[in-house]
């Protein structure tokens, strides 16, 4: 099973390197930024599970940042920890969509004890895990590994269907070869990379009309579904 992975702010370097150290040792994979325009832009290019962010951060606060965030993603969850102890500020963080608010100095137990939480809640929302997905005229069965299109019937591979689905769940988003290598196959070796690109030239020539998978020349991919 792939490492839960935690997008962090937080400009103190000496608070920083403490919490992702204990993030770290607790099995967790943690991307740390000093600056809100940063952890932004990361959050942008890669998937995480769960946000951490500081709000009096340089260059973009954590409630703006928590702000441009909800807008890419309703669902992640978002844990500020601040020094801002006035009820105002928590009010306000959480109705920007931060899921908690903890007051620094903070307890990294009680920390721990929060992310394991959200975690448990999300693997019991797993029955209701989407299966369906409307891919143009055809209708995509992630279950079954079945493309519809009218009576039309096409079986994909278990791969093919599995990044698929990825790249629904992250439309019009920018995928890393590393990333989707790493969901998909648990590693990003070269010859893993080489059966990366042959399940997108097929999805490429199943869903010609219909979708566009765009290469990013040493970056990755971006899906999109073109409009009718």
């Amino acid at each position: 099973m792939s490492a839960i992975k935690i997008l962090y702010a937080e400009d103190d370097e000496t608070l920083a390197f403490l919490t992702k150290d204990n993030l770290e040792q607790s099995k967790y994979e943690v991307t740390h930024c000093t600056d809100g325009i940063s952890c932004l832009n990361y959050f942008k290019s890669t998937s995480f599970d769960i946000c951490i962010f500081d709000i009096m951060l340089p260059k973009m606060d954590g409630f703006e940042l928590t702000t441009e965030i909800r807008k890419l993603n309703p669902d992640v969850p978002i844990f500020f920890l601040s020094s801002k102890v006035l009820k105002e500020d928590r009010i306000k963080g959480l109705k920007l969509g931060a899921d908690d608010y903890l007051i620094k100095p903070f307890s990294i137990e009680e920390l721990l004890l929060k992310i394991e939480i959200f975690l448990t809640r999300s693997k019991k929302t797993i029955s209701t895990e989407r299966l369906e997905y409307s891919v143009g005229p055809y209708v995509f069965n992630s279950s079954n590994y079945l493309l519809y299109k009218g009576d039309e019937k096409i079986k994909l591979t278990q791969r093919e269907s599995q990044l698929l689905k990825l790249f629904l769940e992250n439309e019009d988003k920018v995928l890393t070869r590393e990333e989707i290598l790493k969901k998909l196959w648990g590693d990003d070796d070269y010859f893993l990379g080489r059966s990366l690109d042959v399940f997108i030239s097929r999805l490429r020539k199943l869903l010609a009309e219909d979708i566009q998978i765009e290469n990013l020349h040493g970056i990755g991919f971006r899906f999109s579904i073109k409009a009718i």
